[in-house]
């Protein structure tokens, strides 16, 4: 049985006073969670902030990025060990807005999720399709060309490890959401895809979140899906009963 694993990525959102009021506010409403996986996502400058108000919950830390290098000439990096000593458990690795607007790679991923790995570090691999690709039927290409590629590096023995999160392009931060339908097809062909590269045995263990304008009004339908084991929450999680809310749904 698969744990559900709900994570908020707050994005470029939140100076370090609004990163505690919002941690203050979610903590006590998810206290009594104890079968659904939490995490946060804040900018680099909250991490250490959040993290000690983290302490004593449940709710883990997980950095927006990670570098690939381990250190050095790597101006506006931050590194695996820099992120563990400040508390992340979890890096979000591929998002969208980072291969759009920053050009990041599938070799990109599959180094990062790599330095992830090495540093006991769970990776948050994201993949998913733009509108044009959808239209086009290009869906299924574009989110296993990505997963494949962002595994790579991935061995059979830690692939359990590594969470996987679609996120279909056209529905981040656009109120769009896939049909649960949709979602679960294309989380099934990702499943499926897991399976054939690190055996069914390890595949079915394998977390694949649902991110996209999930809120608490489609949390619970979107959830309920065969293959969809948690969720990767934009927006949503800057209101702590709103992520609160969909959290519970996962239960």
């Amino acid at each position: 049985m698969r744990k559900p694993f709900i994570a908020g990525n707050w994005k470029m959102n939140n100076t370090r006073e609004a990163a505690k009021a919002l941690v203050n506010a979610l903590v006590p409403l998810v206290a009594d969670v104890e079968t659904v996986e939490m995490a946060v996502a804040p900018t680099f400058t909250c991490l250490q902030d959040v993290a000690e108000l983290l302490r004593g919950t449940r709710i883990e830390l997980s950095a927006q990025n990670i570098s690939y290098a381990a250190k050095g000439a790597y101006t506006g990096e931050i590194s695996a060990d820099m992120l563990k000593d400040v508390g992340c458990t979890h890096a979000i690795i591929g998002h969208s807005e980072r291969r759009q607007f920053f050009g990041e790679t599938d070799e990109g991923v599959a180094r990062r999720v790599r330095a992830a790995l090495d540093n006991d570090i769970v990776p948050i691999v994201c993949i998913g399709e733009s509108l044009a690709e959808r239209e086009s039927g290009k869906t299924f290409d574009v989110v296993l060309g990505q997963l494949v590629n962002g595994l790579a590096s991935v061995k059979r023995e830690e692939a359990a490890r590594v969470v996987v999160a679609y996120e279909p392009v056209w529905a981040i931060g656009t109120g769009k959401t896939a049909t649960p339908d949709q979602a679960q097809e294309v989380h099934a062909a990702i499943r499926a895809k897991l399976n054939e590269l690190f055996g069914a045995e390890v595949g079915e263990a394998m977390r694949i979140q649902y991110g996209g304008s999930v809120k608490a009004s489609n949390a619970k339908e979107l959830l309920g899906q065969k293959d969809i084991d948690g969720a990767l929450v934009g927006g949503a999680s800057l209101v702590a009963e709103d992520f609160a809310a969909i959290i519970k749904a996962a239960i």
